[in-house]
């Protein structure tokens, strides 16, 4: 961006339209089959296809004799997946290729290609053209139906469907606004999804050098380029989004099941400045019961900025502050950066000229920029003996009693010119030496892996949690993301969401922004209604910056603060429900916070609805993201849907007007779901005075089933690798005259120290007449008191049940 009105003269225009200077495939001179996979030899370059999987198509340039298959670290678990058969016939136009149910048809004049399968309309490849006068710099043209709608393409800001819009992956530290013209922020995930009428299919474009993908310049086209390395492109076939979801997550990995304490309450700012500082936040926290897990350092606990250190007079003995912090239920998670100040006074500079750890030069010389200490060295990541000293470096924080680490300035930042480093400067790369103009996207990736590694095997079991601002595709597989230098704009708060919705669509389903915004000056209000949506979103951190107005939940009065406590004690009361969706993303790679449209992707209505969200599959989310408001139009898709606080239904396929005070979010459930809810906790270890789940179903009529298989173990250690885990059945069975709700275990290898299992039966217009043996109703009060038994409440038209945890099969009827 540029100040003033000097980026509007006129000298300086230059034509939009892409300029067709390259050449494409050109005329098919032979075809030959080579391990699974079919190499066609064209005039200019050649193209190799092949299986790496049901449903996925490797597309990929090459020049010389053969094809390299090597992949980016984007690919995992390369052995495990079974290509599918290929067959393939040539006529004089066209190579025809099928792989399972797709079809691929070459031009054998041209070079050009159309995808089709049984699900699929046609996707034609206009053209794959590489310029004459650069390796690597390939542009490929896909056709777009009118009704083509695109989403993924991670950390992007914007609208959730991105069709009119261009993009470039080329991870950037951007402190400005993050406004729609911001073609490239901290992530780069080259993946998109493309959706026509409910049916679906997916392209990622492996290359961890600059890449563009322009769905603007042309009306019925996209445009995909690369400017270094060869064209690789995968074909994800569908037919639903879920479908290309859960097929890109095989290829790229997904999240480990982070810690339950990461899944809290998280508060930061830049910064808060020393031990006295950080141990009066957490007694504020305790003192005023609003729940909070994770307390953030920023970059001034350190000694001049020099990581693995602490400010010997800001912090004088660290440990002693972890324990102290410990006993009151907190993790601290420092910022470590990648650039190690050039200093022959400081160890861990000198560990890495010794053992030849950096960057460097073409010509040899340790590349340096600045950065907050001043001239730095960066480590060379591509490296595993560089990843294994960085993973030994997180002994100096797993032994001060240290288990999350935030990775920031990754991309990486440097205060130059161009904001990172030069693109000349080499990387080893195991032996396969790269520019980092080729590997820019995965710096901040390898960074993480080489954190994520080291806390893992230091840790001794426990789950380590770690967040970075830079990544490539797979970053899932080591981090959280957090969506950078947001400002304390109502705007912000609004793009919040499509931002974390196409990261969720695009394999990273543990993000979100800063709460409040980072920059700027929050006010009570923005900071209410933040927090509101934002204890809804994977992950939940409030962070300010230097200067700026302080945003802790309590600092605009009494009304905010209690506003701020109800809605952070919500996310731990949700715990069960939450955890239990991130292990749905665990295993399947389907984001925790969803667009409509990945539930609802035949209803026009929602393409490109993005101003509410789901929470798993069926709880809405529908924030008030605007200043003196308290209405807004929240739709409501197919089905029957029933408003959280009052209990009121809906039909759905409509819009409605809410009522939204500044104390209420707008929360609808939809009618037949079971949610799980717990005691709320000051912290997410905190034992509860009572330990029980609730299951909480909202009726929805006789001949009706709601079941749910709730996931839970013990939310710390990777036991549950080790089968120590728990799913449940819940089923509730309506009929005219009686419902039967039943639980049981299907699997049990983790013990739980619940005391009971509660049912709370939404939308039961009349008291039942019995529920099972259990005796006549009591009242709410006395039901908390015992073991067992039931209560009713007509004002609210819910039922409760309570039994002791000991049963390991509930089955029970209630006589309506």
């Amino acid at each position: 961006m540029q100040d003033t009105s000097a980026a509007i003269h006129p000298d300086n225009a230059s034509e939009q339209t892409h300029t067709q200077t390259g050449v494409q495939l050109g005329a098919i001179s032979r075809v030959a089959e080579q391990d699974g996979s079919l190499w066609l030899v064209g005039k200019y370059f050649n193209l190799a296809i092949t299986s790496v999987g049901a449903g996925v198509i490797r597309i990929k340039t090459y020049r010389g004799h053969q094809p390299d298959w090597k992949t980016s670290p984007a690919i995992v678990n390369k052995d495990s997946r079974i290509p599918q058969a290929m067959k393939w016939s040539t006529t004089e136009e066209f190579v025809s290729i099928t792989i399972g149910h797709t079809l691929l048809e070459v031009n054998r004049q041209s070079g050009a290609f159309r995808i089709s399968n049984e699900s699929q309309p046609n996707v034609e490849l206009v053209s794959l053209q590489r310029n004459r006068e650069s390796v690597g710099d390939y542009t490929a043209f896909v056709a777009l139906d009118k009704d083509d709608h695109i989403y993924g393409l991670g950390e992007k800001t914007g609208f959730l469907d991105k069709r009119g819009e261009r993009y470039t992956m080329w991870n950037s530290d951007v402190y400005a606004p993050h406004v729609p013209e911001m073609e490239a922020l901290y992530q780069s995930i080259p993946f998109l999804t493309v959706l026509n009428q409910g049916n679906s299919y997916g392209l990622f474009l492996d290359n961890p050098g600059k890449t563009v993908f322009d769905m603007r310049t042309f009306a019925d086209m996209a445009m995909m380029q690369t400017w270094t390395g060869e064209f690789d492109l995968y074909w994800i076939e569908g037919p639903s989004m879920k479908d290309v979801i859960i097929r890109y997550g095989d290829l790229t990995g997904r999240m480990p099941l982070p810690p339950k304490w990461a899944l809290g309450y998280h508060q930061s700012r830049y910064s808060y400045m020393d031990k006295q500082e950080v141990l009066n936040l957490a007694h504020t926290f305790r003192e005023k019961e609003i729940p909070c897990d994770v307390i953030h350092l920023d970059i001034h606990y350190m000694n001049g900025y020099r990581v693995f250190t602490f400010d010997e007079n800001r912090f004088p003995n660290p440990k002693d502050m972890m324990e102290q912090l410990k006993e009151l239920g907190f993790h601290i998670v420092p910022i470590v950066d990648p650039g190690v100040k050039k200093d022959p006074l400081y160890a861990v500079y000198m560990e890495g000229v010794d053992n030849d750890y950096y960057c460097k030069t073409a010509e040899g010389e340790i590349y340096t920029g600045p950065v907050w200490p001043g001239e730095s060295a960066f480590p060379d990541f591509t490296e595993s003996r560089v990843r294994d000293w960085w993973k030994e470096n997180q002994r100096f924080y797993t032994d001060l009693g240290i288990d999350g680490i935030w990775n920031d300035m990754n991309e990486p930042a440097i205060f130059n010119e161009t904001k990172t480093m030069d693109v000349n400067v080499m990387h080893g790369n195991e032996g396969d030496r790269k520019t980092h103009g080729e590997i820019h996207n995965l710096y901040g990736m390898f960074m993480s892996q080489a954190s994520y590694e080291g806390l893992k095997a230091l840790l001794e079991g426990k789950r380590p949690f770690v967040l970075t601002r830079a990544g490539y595709s797979g970053v899932q597989r080591y981090a959280a993301v957090w969506t950078g230098d947001n400002r304390s704009f109502w705007e912000h708060m609004s793009m919040a969401m499509p931002m974390v919705l196409n990261l969720g669509v695009s394999g990273v389903p543990f993000a979100g922004p800063d709460i409040g915004g980072f920059a700027h000056h929050t006010s009570g209000e923005l900071l209410a209604r933040w927090t509101q949506m934002g204890v809804f979103f994977p992950y939940v951190r409030n962070h300010s910056a230097i200067d700026m107005l302080r945003q802790e939940p309590w600092s605009f009065g009494e009304e905010i603060e209690k506003i701020c406590q109800q809605y952070i004690s919500m996310r731990y009361e949700w715990m069960p429900y939450l955890y239990h969706w991130f292990y749905e993303a665990s295993t399947t790679g389907l984001p925790f916070m969803r667009p409509l449209v990945l539930e609802y992707p035949t209803d026009p209505e929602v393409y490109n609805l993005c101003d509410q969200f789901l929470v798993g599959d069926s709880v809405i989310i529908a924030p008030i993201y605007r200043p003196n408001t308290q209405y807004r139009s929240v739709y409501l898709p197919e089905g029957e849907w029933v408003d959280y606080w009052s209990g009121k239904r809906f039909a759905g396929k409509q819009h409605i007007h809410v009522h939204a005070p500044l104390e209420k979010l707008p929360i609808f459930v939809r009618s037949g779901a079971i949610l799980l809810q717990g005691p709320v906790r000051q912290h997410a270890g905190e034992k509860a005075a009572e330990e029980y789940v609730a299951a909480v179903a909202y009726l929805q009529g006789a001949g009706h089933t709601s079941q749910l298989e709730w996931y839970e173990d013990d939310g710390l250690t990777f036991e549950y690798e080790n089968g120590k885990w728990n799913k449940m059945l819940i089923q509730v069975t309506e009929s005219e005259q009686s419902i039967q709700l039943s639980a049981e275990y299907t699997t049990r290898g983790y013990e739980s120290e619940r005391d009971s299992i509660s049912f709370r039966l939404i939308g039961l217009a009349a008291a039942p007449k019995s529920v099972g043996e259990l005796g006549e109703s009591v009242s709410a009060e006395q039901l908390a008191k015992q073991a067992s038994g039931w209560s009713y409440d007509a004002a609210s038209q819910e039922l409760r049940v309570k039994l002791p945890e000991s049963a390991v099969r509930i089955e029970l009827n209630v006589t309506m």
